[in-house]
């Protein structure tokens, strides 16, 4: 049961996507929000005696705080407009910590929203996105800056390859995949025959018996690598929404992530639900 989402508001003005999705997860649940805008430091170059300018701290302090409030004040209108209940909290991190912060956040909610970082964008988007997969326990939407629309279910892609990670990605989306009007389960094997067949058919019966409209489609991986079987598989399925695990491991405060899910988090174009 989702009833208390928390959202990580990113900064900037083509920044208010996670939340608009967010939002739209927590009016078709009826679940409260917290939306999270960082203030954050300011990053400040020393010259080489160690002098700071007052005046390029005092600036970027400024810029930080109307970014941060501008994330907030979008956030709560949109909440509002959509009837949904909503706290908006502003709280002051450095770069390098946010991401463990909103980990640490997220563990107190059913579900996290993050944004998937833009290209050339900071890489602090990329970093609490990761932070949250890994340390914060739960089910985890990465929303694609191209995002426009709110949540849709009509086509669901459930990834199987047979893994904890998978079987945790799809107890986690179990209410998503029960508003869904198709569930497609996919699996990418190397080639014919293999027991992962029979371990996808499992699968595909197990979401049925919970009521689900449930296809298995089998993909034979070939020259191209498995996240881009997956992202075309979604592009000529019409796939709205991805549940996969998310693979790889942290290690104290630097995050190693599997190929593949590197490669989704960066060439993704539809929301992706991530447990690890």
């Amino acid at each position: 049961m989702i009833k208390d989402i928390v959202v990580n508001l990113s900064i900037g003005e083509r920044a208010g996507f996670a939340g608009d999705y967010a939002i739209s997860v927590a009016a078709a649940f009826e679940a409260h929000i917290s939306g999270i805008a960082f203030l954050y430091e300011p990053v400040v170059p020393v010259s080489g005696a160690g002098y700071i300018p007052a005046d390029v701290v005092e600036t970027q302090e400024h810029e930080n705080a109307a970014a941060a409030q501008a994330a907030i004040d979008r956030f709560a209108k949109a909440a509002a407009n959509a009837g949904v209940g909503a706290q908006p909290l502003t709280l002051a991190a450095t770069f390098a910590a946010a991401g463990d912060h909103f980990a640490r956040i997220a563990r107190r909610y059913d579900l996290a929203v993050v944004a998937q970082a833009e290209p050339e964008s900071a890489a602090v988007e990329a970093e609490i996105a990761e932070a949250t997969l890994f340390e914060s326990g739960g089910p985890v939407i990465i929303v694609p800056y191209i995002q426009k629309t709110p949540l849709k279910l009509d086509n669901v892609m459930v990834c199987w390859d047979g893994s904890r990670a998978a079987t945790r990605a799809i107890g986690d989306a179990m209410p998503f995949l029960e508003r869904s009007g198709r569930v497609e389960v996919v699996i990418v094997a190397n080639e014919r025959g293999k027991k992962d067949e029979i371990e996808g058919a499992d699968m595909g019966a197990h979401l049925a018996r919970h009521g689900l409209k449930v296809e298995v489609k089998r993909t034979i991986l070939g020259d191209i690598d498995v996240a881009d079987v997956i992202l075309s598989h979604a592009a000529d399925a019409g796939t709205d929404f991805i549940v996969m695990g998310g693979y790889g491991h942290s290690r104290l405060r630097e995050f190693v992530l599997g190929g593949v899910t590197r490669s989704i988090l960066r060439a993704m174009t539809v929301p992706v639900l991530m447990s690890h």
